[in-house]
């Protein structure tokens, strides 16, 4: 009933814009293509507006209308009934100056800024000097006045036409655009009597100015162009050119392919580069292909996999009776993609964190469908982003990072050995040659040493390195001066049933499983894609000190206060930081072994 009154005191668009500034809009935007309908809403509202003040319809006969009109589906081109623009953000719009007054446009043209008629005033109308009352004289040209009244009338509208030039030209972002051209309308124009009616450091501009020869005028507009005012340019008639004589036409064949494709240079990716080892087919086909829009992430398997060795040596480590905050929750790409959007969006920083991440959640959800409620991820979430991340994050927790030091979601295209360069020798460097630079620089003991032996097979060490790398890193954390890589990993690395549990994500769990995956090759590539970063983004760039290496989170061994630490790691973070040197020698390598580091 409280709403029926205000329909009746203040009609439909009363009521909508209460419900808009009630929030309904926020909620609309939040849907898919919520724009386009909340100018659908505005548009209907406004419609039954007009039946309700110009028809005078009661709300039962509004309801009634709008019935009739749903079901009548006939087209009625031009009218009320078309459908809106939700957005007109890309169009070329057509208005008048004052119209334009508040607003702001990326390219403005003003093609008849320059052609202003003056005529004499049929009663002058003008601001009385005394009192500046608006008068009206309508004595006539017999009257003693009209004479002065005249010319003060004619005097105002030139002084309005220059504060309709300056709305006009300040209506700009990026290029104004105004043409000026001698007419008989051109002399009281404001434009002209800007630009021509007085020179260059003169700041009196005239009423009406005299017109100019074409010479004279170049010279105006040169002497503002010197000056650092607008630049001008000759407008001229092009003589169209003639048609093309008509011919026999031409006999019709079948176009022959000539070219040769280059089936070694490719776009390629941490995960295609890795996966190539897993069947010959895959590691011969070309490198360039169609993209989803949307996918989901595919370095995490859709399934338990379970890593030789490394959960049974983990049952028997430390952890073992702290449970998983995630035991319960799916696994697959789709659950991991779901996770790292939340964890991608959500602002630690928040009031509320559990609401945050809650919230989130539901915004994900319909993007990334999986079996799970939003509140049990919500709380695993919470305890994930409570955990201490070990030595290289100086103790630090994720929720104690907050997202001005965070770079989420760091999209790159890194050249390889020649990037474009079509002549670059395409046999020069393959994946198999980091191997040698792991051997060099990595100290015995080091966790990802034992993956050179991995790129010295062929089927994954053969790869040419001939093209673009691309891909996106979770999220780069700054944390007292030194950047480190982070990425999120979801893998279930316990027994299948068996319950999950600290333990099974315990440093020595993580190293297998990092091989297993051939992480170790992703973490390596995205330190140098931090590198390449930095290097061009800090001035005063050290690798040696900014660089801070390369945590990978196992989400689920992750446990809140309670996660254990062994030898000072806690479970759930794969810690490692390459020496500088390894770094500088990878991006050399990338970049030709010749390039610059």
């Amino acid at each position: 009933m409280e709403w029926a009154g205000f329909f009746t005191r203040r009609g439909v668009a009363a009521v909508l814009e209460a419900a808009v500034v009630g929030g309904l809009h926020e909620r609309v935007l939040g849907w898919s293509a919520g724009e386009r309908h909340l100018t659908d809403l505005r548009h209907v509202g406004q419609a039954l507006h007009q039946l309700v003040t110009v028809e005078r319809l009661g709300l039962v006969a509004v309801v009634q209308w709008l019935r009739e009109q749903i079901a009548d589906d006939a087209p009625e081109v031009g009218s009320e009934r078309t459908r809106r623009l939700d957005s007109d953000a890309a169009a070329v719009q057509l208005v008048t100056i004052h119209g334009s007054k508040g607003l702001q446009y990326p390219i403005v043209h003003l093609p008849f800024i320059a052609d202003r008629w003056t005529p004499k005033p049929d009663m002058p109308r003008f601001h009385d000097t005394a009192d500046d009352q608006r008068c009206l004289d309508v004595g006539g040209p017999q009257g003693s006045r009209w004479k002065d009244d005249s010319a003060r009338h004619l005097a105002e509208e030139a002084g309005e036409s220059l504060r309709l030039l300056y709305v006009a030209m300040t209506r700009a972002k990026s290029q104004l655009v105004a043409w000026w051209a001698p007419t008989n309308n051109t002399q009281g124009s404001p434009l002209h009597r800007m630009l021509i009616g007085r020179g260059p450091g003169t700041a009196v501009v005239p009423d009406v100015s005299m017109l100019p020869s074409d010479a004279d005028a170049h010279q105006f507009f040169e002497a503002w162009r010197e000056r650092g005012g607008p630049v001008w340019r000759l407008a001229t008639a092009q003589t169209p050119p003639e048609p093309l004589p008509a011919g026999a036409p031409p006999a019709l064949s079948v176009r022959q392919f000539t070219r040769e494709v280059d089936t070694t240079w490719r776009r390629t990716s941490y995960s295609a580069l890795s996966k190539a080892a897993e069947t010959a087919a895959a590691a011969a086909r070309p490198g360039v292909d169609s993209e989803p829009e949307q996918a989901p992430r595919d370095d995490e398997p859709d399934t338990v996999e379970v890593v030789a060795g490394a959960s049974e040596v983990a049952r028997l480590a430390v952890g073992a009776d702290v449970p998983s905050p995630m035991a319960d929750l799916p696994v697959g790409a789709g659950f991991g993609s779901l996770v790292h959007a939340v964890l991608e969006h959500a602002d630690p920083e928040a009031p509320d964190f559990t609401t945050e991440l809650m919230t989130r959640v539901q915004e994900e959800l319909p993007r990334w469908p999986a079996p799970v409620e939003p509140e049990a991820l919500a709380a695993a979430l919470v305890t994930v982003c409570e955990s201490p991340l070990g030595p290289l994050a100086h103790g630090r927790r994720l929720v104690d990072i907050g997202l001005q030091r965070r770079l989420r979601e760091m999209e790159f295209e890194l050249p390889l050995a020649g990037g474009d360069d079509a002549d670059y020798p395409v046999d020069r460097i393959r994946l198999g040659d980091l191997a040698r630079l792991l051997r060099a620089h990595l100290p015995v003991g080091d966790p990802l040493l034992p993956y050179a032996e991995a790129l010295d097979d062929p089927a994954l060490g053969d790869q040419r390195l001939n093209g673009y790398l691309t891909g996106s890193i979770d999220v780069v954390l700054e944390i007292d001066g030194r950047f480190l890589v982070v990425d999120y990993k979801t893998n279930w690395l316990g027994q299948p049933d068996v319950p999950l549990t600290a333990a099974d994500y315990a440093p020595s769990a993580l190293a297998a499983a990092m091989a297993h995956s051939d992480y170790p090759l992703q973490a390596l590539l995205y330190a140098v894609v931090l590198h390449r970063y930095l290097r061009w983004r800090l001035p005063d760039y050290d690798p040696d000190q900014h660089l801070g290496g390369v945590l990978y989170l196992y989400v689920r061994g992750m446990c809140g206060a309670a996660t254990p630490l062994v030898d000072g790691h806690p479970t759930g973070v794969f810690s490692w930081r390459p020496p500088a040197a390894l770094v500088l020698a990878v991006s050399d390598l990338l970049d030709g072994d010749g390039g610059v580091s």
